[in-house]
């Protein structure tokens, strides 16, 4: 994963200055592509083992609440943001608020000095009350009141790679922003940059260049409109074009762990459960008796857990792919057939209909890596069900090398010594 966001990074950046050389007073605005505040302080830790300290947080946690749980790393997310800086010092980097609006999240970035972009006053209100400047945040929805903002030519680019495709949406396809300029003119509008949106669960660094190649055509039609003509398409090299990119997987995802507890348990006997909701007589009847029996016999293991499909794991279950779970505390090699279910009464709210894990009881802990994108964004309170609140960590390493920046948005507010090592705890403000 690090050398592909590496190449991504490298080729991204190479083609933004071949293409993007530089246009005076121009902006390349490009996006690509959950609400948690809770009270819990920045832990400092020598190092990060992350089975014993989910154990030791789960301790903790329990005694004050049996909901879900999120254990962030701060120090993931610094991590990300001095890679940004290092590979792509040009572009100013506007966190998309619709991915993830957890607190310390938006608190390390803007300890950094990193925009936002909105899509809806709620969203900008809530980094303009940790703070943001006005100027570092841009609304960025396509339809929004004809009073707000200047305008930016959205361009309709999907990638057959991405798994979400945005194009059928908005944009407008390259040979018509000639005419959309034109019109725009007409009407005494100001379109002052353009931008596109390259889609989500993207793989493949190309698609950044050939979206970046699109904006320079754009650009061009632009450009020549403005000054009639006058500048040769090989205009000079100038180095003050401003170019905007609106992150938000990157920034997010892999800083989270969800943490879920056992609530319930059943053990039953038959067909995998996934099938025989299909139809179980036509697929019984297509398999011999001795094949017939010994599925019959399978045990299967139905556990219920604390966070589900209409909590954070809604966009997972619609496109993305689940993240598969690992049991804390389990060493035995014996895996037996698993469904997860959710804690709500809905038939549906089923976050695995197959996967193999141990044996668990009640009180058993369930973790899943990379949780931070478009997670608890997307949950609701069906049945009442509340979203799990985060605790904040960060390894010494990280903090030495971040501590002056969090230190501007974090607060110390007191010394934690367990057996096993001592912390600091640090608390946002």
């Amino acid at each position: 994963m690090e050398l592909l966001t590496r190449s991504l990074y490298f080729r991204g950046y190479a083609a933004v200055n071949r293409i993007f050389p530089t246009i005076s007073s121009s902006r390349l605005l490009a996006t690509t592509s959950t609400i948690v505040v809770n009270d819990s302080p920045l832990q400092v830790l020598p190092s990060i083992d992350l089975p014993e300290l989910i154990q030791r947080k789960a301790i903790d946690h329990m005694r004050k609440s049996d909901e879900p749980f999120n254990i962030v790393s701060i120090g993931d997310i610094v991590y990300k943001i001095k890679t940004w800086f290092s590979l792509l010092p040009r572009v100013h980097s506007y966190f998309a608020l619709k991915c993830n609006v957890d607190r310390g999240l938006l608190a390390t970035l803007l300890a950094f000095g990193f925009g936002f972009e909105g899509v809806s006053k709620d969203e900008i209100d809530t980094v303009l009350k940790m703070g943001a400047a006005p100027e570092k945040i841009v609304f960025a929805n396509p339809c929004k009141p004809i009073s707000h903002i200047k305008l930016l030519l959205r361009l309709k680019f999907d990638d057959a790679k991405s798994t979400y495709e945005l194009g059928k949406k908005y944009g407008v396809e390259i040979d018509e922003v000639p005419h959309i300029l034109q019109i725009a003119r007409e009407l005494r509008l100001n379109i002052v940059g353009v931008s596109y949106h390259v889609g989500g669960g993207y793989t493949d660094a190309s698609t950044f260049v050939k979206a970046i190649e699109l904006a320079k055509t754009a650009f061009n039609y632009a450009v020549c409109s403005n000054i009639s003509g006058a500048l040769d398409k090989d205009f000079p090299i100038k180095d003050n074009i401003h170019i905007l990119a609106e992150p938000d997987r990157y920034f997010a995802e892999t800083a989270f762990t969800l943490v879920v507890c056992v609530i319930g348990k059943r053990k039953i006997y038959g067909i995998d459960q996934k099938i025989s909701a299909h139809n179980n007589d036509k697929v019984l009847g297509s398999i011999i008796e001795k094949s017939r029996n010994e599925v019959c016999n399978k045990e299967i293991f139905n556990y219920y857990v604390n966070d589900g499909r209409y909590g954070s794991f809604s966009e997972f279950l619609m496109s993305y792919g689940c993240r598969y779970p690992k049991v804390n505390g389990k060493k035995s090699k014996k895996l037996y057939s698993t469904c997860l279910w959710g804690p709500t009464v809905s038939g549906s709210d089923c976050i695995f209909h197959e996967c193999y894990l141990p044996e668990l009881e009640v009180g058993d802990l369930i973790y899943f890596e990379e949780m931070g994108a478009y997670t608890s964004v997307l949950a609701t309170n069906f049945n009442g069900f509340t979203r799990p609140v985060s605790y904040y960590v960060i390894d010494q390493r990280m903090w030495n090398m971040a501590k002056d920046k969090l230190l501007a948005k974090f607060k110390v507010a007191h010394e934690y010594s367990p057996k096993i090592d001592t912390f600091n705890q640090i608390e946002y403000e």
